[in-house]
């Protein structure tokens, strides 16, 4: 399916805003990682999104005009990269950035056209996406959605780790 390169399993949580993405997509990484795999992230922001804090060094390397900055320390490395006005890059090619893993959890992305997880909680007054979005393949959700495919409960982490690892 698309969106998903040669050495890499892709599966995406979305939703609507409060819906539990980040929540489900943690616990799903946390399952992955549990039965030994290797798994990596992708966050996506529409916001202005920032890691690094003014009065930082590396704040300042990016300030002065710096592409790219490393942070690097004795346990993790962060790579900064500055648009500087070009155009934010596409899942494909931020998937593509990414070391070796055997799958990456991609949270957002709605509109990529690759396998999605969307949550959808009955509360909510949004239409859910999966009308809209043949991309999804299950839904987790607090009722029973009438939804074509699986419909699994918010907390069945185990069971949604089982169906995304059924889609390799």
């Amino acid at each position: 399916m698309g969106g998903e390169t040669p050495d890499v399993n892709v599966i995406g949580i979305v939703g609507w805003k409060d819906s539990g993405k980040t929540t489900l997509a943690s616990a799903l990484i946390s399952e992955l990682t549990s039965r030994g795999l290797t798994v990596s992230s992708i966050k996506h922001a529409h916001h202005k999104v920032d890691i690094d804090q003014p009065g930082t060094d590396s704040y300042r390397h990016r300030s002065a005009g710096a592409q790219e900055v490393i942070l690097a320390g004795g346990q993790r490395f962060a790579i900064m990269h500055e648009l500087r006005g070009e155009k934010e890059p596409t899942l494909d090619e931020l998937l593509a950035r990414l070391g070796p893993c055997d799958w990456v959890v991609v949270e957002g992305f709605k509109t990529h056209s690759h396998r999605k997880i969307e949550v959808h909680r009955q509360e909510g007054s949004r239409t859910p996406l999966y009308l809209e979005d043949s991309s999804i393949v299950a839904v987790a959700s607090d009722y029973a959605a009438e939804f074509s495919g699986p419909v699994f409960e918010l907390d069945d982490v185990s069971g949604i780790a089982d169906f995304v690892l059924s889609c390799q």
